[in-house]
Parts: C-alpha cells; sequence; structure tokens
C-alpha cells in the first residue's frame, strides 16, 4: 500500500503518519509533500492507495490540489486534515471531491474513524 501525506509542516507530517495504526504505517511505503504542488506531482508518480492532504500550504493551496487530482481521478481516496474547521471550508472541500475531513485538533479520534470508514483498517 502507498500513502501520501502532504502538508508544509514537517511537525504534522510526522505526527500523522506517528498516529497511524502500527500494522498499516509499518506496511505502508509513504511519501511526503509539503505543498498543493507536490501533491499533484507524487500522485502522478506514485499512484497512492490514500492521500492525506493539508488545506493551507504555500505555492498552491491542498483544496487546488484536491480540485486538480479529483480532474483526473475520481477513485483515490482523499482525506483532507485541517486547522480550518470552518463549516464553509467543510462544505468546499466535500464538495471539491474530499472522502473525509479530520480536525488537526482531533487528529487521532478522527483518524481512526476516516481510516476505518475507508477500510484501511
Amino acid at each position: 500500500m502507498k500513502m501520501l501525506v502532504v502538508d508544509d509542516s514537517r511537525m504534522a507530517r510526522r505526527i500523522l503518519i506517528g498516529m497511524l495504526p502500527d500494522p498499516l504505517r509499518e506496511s505502508a511505503e509513504i511519501h511526503q509533500g509539503v505543498n498543493g504542488e507536490e501533491a499533484i506531482s507524487l500522485w502522478r508518480e506514485q499512484q497512492p492507495d490514500l492521500i492525506f492532504l493539508d488545506l493551507t500550504m504555500p505555492v498552491m493551496s491542498g483544496f487546488d490540489a484536491l480540485v486538480a487530482i479529483r480532474e483526473e481521478d475520481q477513485s483515490t481516496p482523499i482525506i483532507v486534515v485541517s486547522a480550518d474547521i470552518q463549516s464553509g471550508a467543510v462544505d468546499k472541500v466535500m464538495a471539491g471531491g474530499a472522502n473525509g475531513f479530520i480536525d488537526k485538533s482531533k487528529l487521532e479520534a478522527q483518524l481512526h474513524d476516516n481510516l476505518r470508514r475507508l477500510g484501511f483498517v
């Protein structure tokens, strides 16, 4: 299994990866990016089975990356992980094709819920 974790914060990427269930983290090939442009490039190169995508990043936002990926790929699950929990932001990413939304302040509980719902654990 391949995963892509995209966040401009190295610490945020480490925390998310560290919170993945052990069997999933240990067996997955995990690629990391720091902005929306890298998300698109790594998605094309690696064809991950699951993408975790922050919204607020330099160069290209996570929302723009989500829309660009969805123009070519409707099937790869994309879970947005963001501190922007305003209902407008959540509604916008879900309408843009995200399969889930995780509030960074509730990362651990919502991460496991989303992974279960999508059948990864």
